[in-house]
């Protein structure tokens, strides 16, 4: 199948030529089945692939219709993805505002090319949402992540954060522990889908106001962890109003515990859906 089809590969978020989250693009899917497409993102083997299967430009919108599968399944939104997507298009027809609808809800993009032709996408995500994390979830996760509450950042408290997938976030107070932890990946996809977390669970350590580090675990996707997560960056956006965190934009570095280092920079304005920015570069 693929070998009909222009798929695309990018990397997206990189923060070094050897970094950031590969992800596949096909920009005119139109015709696929669901199997087709579920067949393609295995074949392709990257934690998911975008498909764009269908456009319209009413009232001068560009809007596509956006589809994500990871190897294993379909998921309702992939910000790496969307990323890579928006710069494939920008490449094909030129940077400019596009909209995304998926299966989250709509997703506004904004697409800018510099001097030397370097595509720089922000989205926007679709309204976020805050809830409580059950505290016998949040001992069940934190056991499989051979860490104890006694372990967590006391001015970041557990909960689970929606910016186009639900994400359980916890806050590793000591840097050692946060870059040693270890767990089952069988065991916690288990949990995953248990609790219909079909993003990652995010993991952070937070050395500064304006900078964070990350480590997105996607076990359900059939990745250990992942280089860079999109998603799990506007979740996070919307952690940090909940807790109305001093600062208004943040870094977030990722990536470097699978060698792949990655920088998301998230915007957070008062209301609305959170801002993401990052880049994407074809992969040959």
């Amino acid at each position: 199948m693929t070998d009909s089809l222009d798929v695309l590969r990018y990397s997206a978020f990189a923060a070094t030529p050897e970094g950031g989250n590969p992800a596949g693009v096909v920009l005119d899917a139109l015709d696929l089945m669901d199997a087709e497409m579920q067949r393609i993102a295995a074949e392709v083997g990257y934690s998911e692939t975008a498909f764009l299967v269908g456009r319209t430009d009413d009232d001068g919108d560009v809007r596509y219709r956006a589809r994500y599968w990871s190897p294993a399944a379909e998921v309702p939104f992939c910000g790496h993805a969307t990323v890579a997507a928006a710069v494939a298009l920008a490449e094909r027809d030129g940077p400019g505002d596009v909209v995304f609808d998926t299966r989250a809800g709509e997703v506004t993009l904004r697409s800018t090319s510099d001097a030397g032709g370097a595509v720089t996408v922000s989205f926007t995500s679709v309204e976020p949402a805050m809830r409580e994390l059950d505290p016998a979830i949040l001992d069940r996760l934190l056991g499989l992540l051979g860490v104890t509450r006694a372990d967590l950042d006391p001015r970041f408290p557990a909960k689970e954060a929606f910016a186009g997938n639900w994400h359980p976030v916890v806050v590793i107070a000591d840097r050692e522990l946060f870059d040693q932890f270890r767990f089952s990946p069988i065991e916690v996809a288990a949990l995953m889908r248990e609790q219909g977390w079909l993003g990652t669970v995010t993991v952070l350590h937070a050395p500064a106001d304006i900078d964070l580090d990350a480590r997105n675990l996607f076990p359900v996707g059939r990745i250990t962890e992942d280089p860079a997560t999109g998603s799990a960056a506007a979740s996070v956006g919307a952690y940090l109003r909940d807790l109305d965190h001093p600062e208004t934009t943040v870094r977030i570095h990722q990536g470097a515990h699978v060698r792949r280092p990655s920088i998301l920079t998230v915007t957070i304005p008062p209301t609305g859906g959170i801002e993401v920015s990052g880049g994407a570069t074809r992969i040959a």
